[in-house]
């Protein structure tokens, strides 16, 4: 899959060169700033280009353009560049491929291991923690599309933006040192990745205002390991895992906003004592397989220039 999102980014790169040879060229830049009620935090740095390309002389094919952009991302215990180049061939569609490259180092605060990046294993039947700072490299290539609607299209006006957006994908995630079945860590999550391809998905519905409260909107995201581990399901592997959000921006100036975003997630219940135990020896209670649980509150703050 990555010789494919490589190939489509080197197209994107020779088309958007032939194509935007007479056109302008728009680029932005924006700094962001991610908190959250966990002990987490992130500083990335977005550089942006939008490329007209095949444009068109209706409503539907007017703004078709490709959107390329460049992150940088470090947190307390990661680093990470970004690569995006999403295609509107069509107003109401998007087509995105994109990779990601970063590592990442483990510490202690206040008591608590953050795992920044290693391998999950068994030890006794608990998990234990086997990484050292950089010691590998974890990769991401994707490849998705998005269907998106307003209905300030149909019918004009400031106050019609009721929009919804639905965007799937197909990535594959890696980490270096990983072998084939081993599970790993990054940025202090669950530990329960493989190598292997994934889906991920979400769906959007929202109301955009001409105020300082510029847009509220619920967001449900999906995601779901699509590589085969024997017995996957004893433990619910296979299951799709969902996030749930509310969503408030909020215009401060014309060139800086935040979000604030309250976030719930489904969790597995599993049979017996199975805190700390290694996610693959746990049992999946199938009567009552799944719970919602509050994850988080977060607050994203971003200036663009």
């Amino acid at each position: 899959m990555l010789k494919v999102i490589f190939a489509l980014l080197i197209a994107v790169f020779l088309c958007v060169g032939i194509s935007a040879a007479d056109d302008v060229i728009n680029s932005s830049s924006a700094l962001t700033l991610q908190i959250s009620t966990l002990p987490e935090a992130k500083l990335g740095f977005t550089q942006r280009f939008i490329f007209p390309f095949l444009q068109g002389f209706g409503p539907l094919t007017e703004g078709n353009n490709i959107n390329l952009s460049f992150t940088a991302e470090v947190s307390p215990i990661s680093l990470n560049g970004f690569v995006t180049a999403v295609w509107t061939p069509v107003a109401f569609f998007d087509l995105t491929a994109g990779g990601r490259i970063g590592t990442g180092w483990n510490i202690e605060l206040f008591g608590n291991e953050l795992r920044g990046i290693g391998l999950n294993r068994s030890a006794g039947g608990q998990s234990e923690l086997s990484g050292s700072a950089f010691d590998g490299m974890l990769w991401k290539a994707q490849i998705g599309g998005a269907f998106q609607f307003d209905l300030a299209a149909i019918f004009p006006g400031d106050w019609n933006h009721i929009v919804a957006r639905s965007y799937h994908e197909i990535n594959y995630s890696g980490y270096t040192r990983a072998k084939a079945g081993e599970s790993w860590y990054f940025e202090n999550d669950f530990g329960e990745n493989t190598n292997g391809f994934n889906y991920y998905g979400n769906f959007l519905l929202g109301y955009q205002m001409p105020l300082f409260l510029n847009m509220a909107a619920l967001l449900a995201e999906a995601n779901l390991y699509l590589y085969d581990i024997a017995n996957r399901s004893i433990w619910g592997d296979d299951k799709l895992r969902w996030t749930f959000s509310g969503i408030l921006n909020m215009a401060i100036q014309r060139k800086f906003e935040i979000t604030l975003i309250t976030q719930f997630r489904t969790m597995r219940n599993y049979l017996g004592a199975w805190e700390g135990v290694y996610y693959r020896d746990r049992t999946l209670d199938t009567s009552n397989p799944l719970r919602l649980q509050f994850f988080r509150v977060a607050a994203v703050m971003t200036y663009k220039f």
